[in-house]
Order: structure tokens, then C-alpha cells, then sequence
């Protein structure tokens, strides 16, 4: 169905008072006074909606890439609407407000109508493109602040665009592909390059702040906890770096190679490797914790871990997802799918989805890893992570003419 989402966000606090007559006309003037002055206070705080966090704005949701979602989804995913791109679609989506915002391998980034699919605006990374030539597409998820959103394309070049208009606001050339996603620490905008450097820029005209150089490609998007944000990538380390000043805080080498994007929790971090492992570090103490690794399967992981109290949830090339003691680092569970799962899972509620290239996006229980039900998405499998918010969840696939399906009630 395609009916427009209601927020159910009434106004309160009407219809105050004793019967028919005023309160403060059966009390002494000074509580009188009290009394107004309380119930006028309250009534323009009640009188405002309430700004609830059911958005998802970033890659991962949250700033330490915790993977789970503030927004409740029915009980039962019924598919709303879906859009096709030549190209497909690898970039995780992001859901604020009313719309959604995607970039497509084609070149786009899209704005959306949440209830419909209806489109807002595009905005294409090249205004002009040569004969025999292709736009540089979006595989960075983009993020989205109050006025703007932020992606990197193929190309390197890293857009800032006006989120009502969909004009172009400024543009910032790195020497190097962008995967990786932007972490927005208020009014600043940290991600990864190919050319092996994490970059700080201002949001509001991409000016650097600083450059830190490592020793190879990053592909993960940078985590962020307190004054330190993470990065992990193609050299083998894992350094922990000065928000701030953009200097080096920790540097931990690990001997394996990361693909995915760490998850933060206070002082230890999660991250799979493409050594088939998934490992907790402990950053402050530049100790590894426990190691997992499944002996039955030995594949790497791409897949960006989800955390909860007890869980840390992770999708393996060796088709499974694997849901893994967080204290201990024992398996606990693990979901088989017919397909490479690179897609990071999201946790809602008492529910895991994730995706596979197999083409469904899988819903299971979290408790014990039991299959709800398989959503199919058309195209030729997905990597897209599923971004959920006001209610909805919404996830592409890649290949020609892939879709990005939105589910919902």
C-alpha cells in the first residue's frame, strides 16, 4: 500500500481545570500564581511534538556503529513500495523525517518519499558526462545532518548536498575511491579514502581540518566514541585518533587484514577481519580480548558487527550470519543463507535483518537465531546494509535494474 505514514504525534494537555472554572480561582493568591506559572510551562512543553530518535541518519545508525535501530518495525513486513536503478544499489540507505536519501552505482543520489518512493530530487555526480563515459557512482552510504547530505563517489570526490534542494553545496577531491561512510561529529565530517588518509572537513563548507595518513586503502567507516574516532583498513592496524587535532592517540598493529567497519563499546572494539575471524579489542589497554573463528567455515568477513548487551551479530562470506557471545567470544548461534552475507545486520527489538546475496533479506529472532520469514528483493543479491526508521526498513540490491524495496505496514 501506499498510504502516507501517520506519527501519531497529537497535541496534549487540552481540556485543564476544575469543571467549568479555572483552578487557581479556588486557590490563595500566591499558590495562585504557582499554579499558573507550572501549567503554563507544561502545557508549552506538552504542546510541542516530541522529538522522537526513530530516524536513521548514518550508515550504521549511531555514531559508535552499533548497527540498532531506535525505531519499532510491524510485526508482519508488508512491501510499500520499490524504485529500480540501471545499476543497482550497494549504498546502505538513510531514513530521516519524510524521505529517504540513497545513492545509486548509476551516478545518483535520490531523495525519496518515505510513504510512496516518490522522487524528491536526484542529484548526479558529474553535471556533464563524456561520450563513452559513466557518472562516478555512490557506494559510501549517504549521512544525513539538519540541511545537508554528505557521500563520497568512485572517483574520490566527496559531495556535500543541500538536503531540501538537492543543489550541490560544496565538493571536496580526495586522490583515491570512497567507500567508506562519513561519521558526523557535530559540526564535522570524518571518513576514509583509497588514498589511504581519514579526513576531518567542516560540514558547513568543507574546509580540512586535518588529513591523518595511513599506510594503505581504508574501505571501513570511521567509528566514534568520546573525543577518539577508529580506523581500521587495508595496513593492518587499528589506530585510535584525536578528534580534535587529528593526531594519533593509539596504534595497535594487528596483522590482518579489515575490510569492514569496527563497532565501539566503552574501551572495546569489534570488528571482523579478512582473515576469517571476528576479534574484540580492548583499545585502551591494546590487548586483543578473544578471537573468533568458525572452523567449520573459513571465510573472511565483510560484514560490520551489531551489538547489543550479550550479542555481537556479524554476516560471514561463508553465507552465515553468526551471532557471537559478547564476553566471552563463543558462537551462540548461526543463521545459514545461500549466499554471501557482506551485508551488516540491524537489530530491532527482539529481531535481526541482513541481508544476503542471494537476494533476501533474512528476519530472525534474536534470541536463538530461529528464521522468521525471507523478503525477497529483485536484483542480483545484496551488500546493502537495511537502514530502519519511522517505522519502515528499506534496503537495495545491486545489478541491472536492482531495486530498493521499501517494507513496512
Amino acid at each position: 500500500m501506499r498510504d502516507v505514514r501517520s506519527d501519531g504525534r497529537g497535541v496534549r494537555g487540552e481540556g485543564r481545570g476544575f469543571g467549568r472554572w479555572p483552578m487557581y480561582l479556588f486557590l490563595p493568591p500566591m499558590l495562585a500564581f504557582m499554579w499558573l506559572l507550572s501549567t503554563t510551562t507544561s502545557s508549552a512543553q506538552e504542546v510541542k511534538p516530541a522529538k522522537l530518535d526513530t530516524s536513521w541518519p548514518t550508515f550504521r545508525h549511531t555514531a559508535d556503529l552499533a548497527g540498532v535501530a531506535s525505531s519499532p518495525l510491524p510485526s508482519k513486513l508488508k512491501q510499500k513500495w520499490k524504485i529500480t536503478s540501471k545499476d543497482g544499489f550497494t549504498s546502505t540507505a538513510a531514513i530521516v523525517g519524510e524521505h529517504v536519501f540513497v545513492g545509486a552505482l548509476s551516478g545518483e543520489m535520490l531523495c525519496l518519499k518515505l510513504a510512496t518512493g516518490e522522487q524528491v530530487w536526484s542529484y548526479r555526480t558529474l553535471d556533464k558526462v563524456e561520450k563513452n563515459t559513466f557518472l562516478p557512482g555512490f557506494q559510501s552510504s549517504p549521512a544525513v545532518t539538519a540541511d545537508g547530505v554528505f557521500s563520497g563517489d568512485e572517483d574520490g570526490v566527496f559531495h556535500a548536498i543541500d538536503r531540501k534542494t538537492g543543489q550541490k553545496k560544496w565538493t571536496f577531491a580526495s586522490n583515491g575511491q570512497i567507500i567508506a561512510s562519513a561519521n558526523v561529529v557535530g559540526d564535522r565530517l570524518i571518513f576514509g579514502s583509497y588514498d589511504s588518509s581519514l579526513y576531518c572537513l567542516k560540514a558547513n563548507n568543507g574546509e580540512k581540518l586535518w588529513q591523518y595518513q595511513t599506510e594503505d586503502r581504508v574501505n571501513g567507516s570511521p567509528a566514534v566514541s568520546g573525543k577518539h574516532t577508529f580506523v581500521t583498513g587495508c595496513d593492518q592496524h587499528m589506530r585510535v585518533i584525536n578528534i580534535e587535532t587529528g593526531e594519533q592517540a593509539t596504534d595497535m598493529p594487528l596483522e590482518r587484514f579489515l575490510i569492514a567497519s569496527p563497532s565501539v563499546s566503552g574501551d572495546l572494539l569489534f570488528v571482523g577481519t579478512h582473515e576469517s575471524e571476528v576479534i574484540c579489542l580492548d583499545w585502551r589497554k591494546k590487548a586483543i580480548v578473544w578471537t573468533y573463528h568458525d572452523e567449520q567455515r573459513d571465510q573472511p568477513y565483510h560484514s560490520s558487527a551489531a551489538l547489543t548487551d550479550k550479542l555481537v551479530l556479524i554476516g560471514g562470506q561463508d553465507k552465515q550470519l553468526h551471532a557471537i557471545d559478547r564476553a566471552t567470544g563463543k558462537g551462540v548461534w548461526k543463521l545459514a543463507t545461500r549466499g554471501q552475507v557482506n551485508s551488516s545486520p540491524v537489530v530491532v527489538g527482539d529481531r535481526v535483518f541482513v541481508g544476503s546475496k542471494d537476494g533476501f533479506l533474512y528476519e530472525v529472532k534474536l534470541a536463538d537465531g530461529t528464521l522468521i520469514e525471507k523478503h525477497q528483493v529483485p536484483g542480483r543479491g545484496i551488500s546493502a546494509s537495511p537502514a530502519v526508521g519511522e517505522g519502515c526498513l528499506v534496503i537495495g540490491a545491486e545489478g541491472n535494474d536492482g531495486a530498493l524495496v521499501c517494507f513496512g505496514e
